[in-house]
């Protein structure tokens, strides 16, 4: 075991506290020692940062002796710091209250009974949002336990996301997904969770989407039973709410968001068409020659080329396509890839209403016009006619449910550094500190 080598001063070191910072906690070095890992710095409190009154009945004490206070602070050239603060204990001078002996307070350096600095935590959430650090490297960094300093970031994000009522103030736009949070086999909708999200930072250019809430399971009661406990005030600001073809989200919003135009993402209507290409893609593959599709077979070699927007096509490829597309057999393919290019071209046509209104008469066409033949069609066509008001939405809002769809994935990563989560309220709580834009309160803390 290594010995401690100790710097003694006899009058405070005016250098050590600026470089420390401890002048900050209301403290004053008077010795340091090297123990290795660990730097040990020994300190007293300054007059006007010491609490000499009662904790129970508030009366002030009279010193009784001193006490040695250690505390965890932050890291000092990457080395986990102690301080060993010599507090006063007093005694109660009141005879009816049933404190007698009791540690004076450092209001300013850490909590009572807390056995870390106040800076701490701050410090701890700022690692794990900004830089994105999971729970065992703050816990190396500082010479903790890992299920302390999860517990300190854990209750200082619920005080930071739960305990102002302002954090869902002025949301207009709103996201809503669901997020699979534990891939666990047979564990079904409680391995989801549904994901709100705060877009009107992102619609005004003003900074990043920010993560509002997650909420267990995945239902329109769910997001129902969310909605009904925000106040009446947030229900009527919003006036967007984008989400995925699940039609029971779109429920709740219509049931609690009455003055909220919904706004089906365009992401998930072409993710909807190609699963229909796809779908008869298989179809004609096995009528035609009775097997799945493997190397070699013309359908199942242009399967990547035929989601792919034909302007980004090569010429050589669009050549094979084209003539795998026009062969015997193959015409229920060609018809459904033509409907996806023309869905695609309304979305991308750079005058809005003019896409807004191919895409509506695209619909109509699916709607009525199509032959039994062409099943996958049809039933895009169904689909596409009963979320027809919230699709052509997108085109009057320019919303888009691709900012919740970037931080789902920010939130894979989160469960990747953690090398997975058991709980879920934690996990909620942490996914917050990394997407729930809480930076600039962390940083008032």
């Amino acid at each position: 075991m290594s010995h401690p080598t100790v710097t003694s001063t006899s009058a405070p070191n005016i250098v050590a506290d600026t470089i420390c910072r401890t002048a900050e906690l209301g403290l004053s070095i008077d010795n340091a020692a090297d123990a290795g890992e660990v730097t040990h710095l020994f300190c007293r409190p300054v007059a006007t940062a010491v609490d000499i009154t009662c904790p129970q009945c508030h009366h002030d004490g009279r010193v009784r002796d001193h006490v040695e206070r250690t505390l965890t602070d932050l890291p000092i050239a990457g080395h986990p710091a102690l301080l060993h603060i010599r507090v006063p204990r007093l005694q109660c001078t009141n005879d009816d209250c049933e404190v007698t002996i009791y540690r004076a307070g450092l209001p300013t350096t850490a909590a009572r009974r807390s056995s870390v600095t106040r800076r701490v935590t701050r410090w701890i959430l700022q690692r794990m949002a900004i830089d994105k650090l999971s729970v065992k490297a703050c816990a190396r960094a500082l010479g903790l336990g890992w299920d302390t300093v999860n517990t300190l970031a854990v209750t200082a994000c619920r005080a930071l996301a739960y305990g102002e009522a302002s954090r869902i103030d002025h949301v207009r736009v709103l996201g809503v997904d669901e997020h699979k949070w534990k891939h666990v086999r047979g564990d079904g909708s409680a391995s989801f969770v549904t994901v709100i999200v705060d877009l009107t930072p992102q619609v005004d250019g003003v900074g990043p989407a920010r993560l509002l809430d997650m909420v267990p399971g995945r239902s329109a009661e769910v997001f129902g039973d969310w909605l009904a406990a925000r106040p009446e005030g947030f229900r009527d600001t919003v006036k967007v709410a984008t989400m995925d073809g699940y039609t029971g989200y779109a429920k709740a919003a219509g049931e609690y968001l009455h003055r909220a135009r919904t706004v089906m993402d365009p992401f998930h209507v072409v993710r909807l068409a190609a699963d229909k290409l796809d779908a008869c893609r298989r179809r004609v593959q096995n009528a035609t020659l009775g097997h799945r599709g493997c190397k070699g077979d013309p359908l199942y070699g242009i399967r990547r080329t035929m989601l792919t927007r034909i302007s980004f096509v090569t010429p050589k490829r669009a050549e094979r396509l084209d003539e795998v597309l026009t062969a015997d057999g193959h015409a229920a393919v060609q018809v459904t890839w033509k409907v996806y290019q023309d869905l695609i071209a309304a979305y991308q046509d750079e005058d809005r209403r003019a896409g807004k209104l191919r895409l509506y008469k695209l619909a109509k066409r699916l709607r009525q016009g199509v032959p039994n033949e062409l099943k996958e069609l049809r039933s895009l066509g169904r689909t596409l006619w009963k979320r027809l008001k919230d699709i052509l939405a997108y085109f009057d809002t320019s919303a888009s449910n691709g900012p919740v769809e970037a931080i789902n994935g920010r939130l894979e990563h989160l469960r990747g550094i953690a090398l997975g989560f058991r709980n879920k309220s934690h996990y909620i709580l942490r996914s917050l500190i990394h997407s729930g834009g809480l930076h600039e309160r962390i940083n008032a803390l």
